[in-house]
């Protein structure tokens, strides 16, 4: 048995290279080399949208209702250029991003910010057998009703099949800013999303046979709301574990509540010492 954080640590990094734990990134693994050049989780960034756009006081915390109040009020294309305008800036890949991009037997890394770090990543690790598997807007969500779609490193949107041939899939839930600009972000995305999430529908194929006999290692990420703690649970059902969450002391009840209740176990420590431990298994 693993007995010391840095003897875990390290036996977690060796899985996730050997391709048995995925790795599930959130919008704190932007700050491990220091301030971010875009927001870093959903209230900064509804802060900043609201300072934009006169959105009620009452909502301005709450980014999926701020957006919501945008897209009803200003028109959702005025939304899309706000989100895309907010992660312009490609924040530069750190020291995470880069030793995931180098692992070949990695099948999936599960990256739940808008922003294009990872994927800028893996481009420059040279690599060409991966691809993009993103959640598509209900404003998006035109040709036949999808709930998401495989996309090239480029851009272009292909046959879900051609992500079952991807060595690695990034799959970005929430959609992304790069290359498609396609996001998740008003409570109208949402809606439909929720409501069959449970029975897994809008759970993408190549997701699924990933997860399959596999865990998962939480990083950066926070569950502090209603939606993060649904895509949490449900990306990560019926998954094979074991399953950990790299986490700071500051937790919620409801953060604490989430792990105890998915059997994710909690590592507490500085985001920067984990990825040093993790980065540094053989």
């Amino acid at each position: 048995m693993l007995d010391s954080p840095k003897a875990l640590l390290n036996g977690i990094g060796a899985e996730v290279a050997a391709g048995n734990l995925i790795p599930f990134l959130g919008p704190d693994t932007l700050l491990l080399d220091g301030a971010s050049p875009v927001p870093t989780g959903a209230r900064e960034l509804a802060l900043l949208l609201a300072s934009k756009v006169g959105v009620p006081g009452r909502i301005k915390n709450n980014l999926w209702h701020a957006a919501q109040y945008i897209e009803t009020h200003k028109h959702r294309v005025t939304i899309d250029r706000m989100m895309a305008d907010t992660f312009k800036t490609v924040p530069a890949p750190n020291a995470l991003h880069v030793w995931l991009a180098g692992l070949p037997k990695l099948p999936m890394i599960v990256d739940t910010w808008y922003d294009g770090a990872m994927r800028a990543a893996l481009v420059a690790a040279g690599r060409t057998d991966w691809g993009i598997v993103q959640g598509a807007s209900k404003a998006r969500r035109i040709d036949g009703g999808v709930w998401n779609r495989a996309v090239t490193p480029d851009g272009t949107i292909v046959a879900d099949e051609q992500a079952v041939g991807w060595g690695t899939v990034l799959y970005k839930p929430h959609g992304a800013a790069q290359p498609t600009g396609d996001v998740l972000v008003s409570d109208s995305d949402y809606v439909e999303v929720l409501t069959d999430i449970d029975i897994q529908t809008p759970i993408p194929e190549a997701v699924k046979s990933r997860r399959a006999g596999r865990g998962f290692i939480f990083l950066g990420c926070r569950f502090y709301d209603q939606i993060l703690r649904t895509f949490a649970r449900q990306i990560c059902k019926r998954s094979g574990g074991p399953r950990y969450a790299v986490v700071p002391e500051d937790m919620t009840r409801n953060e604490i509540k989430f792990l105890e209740l998915e059997g994710i176990k909690p590592l507490i420590m500085p985001l920067s010492e984990a990825v040093a431990g993790l980065t540094a298994a053989p």
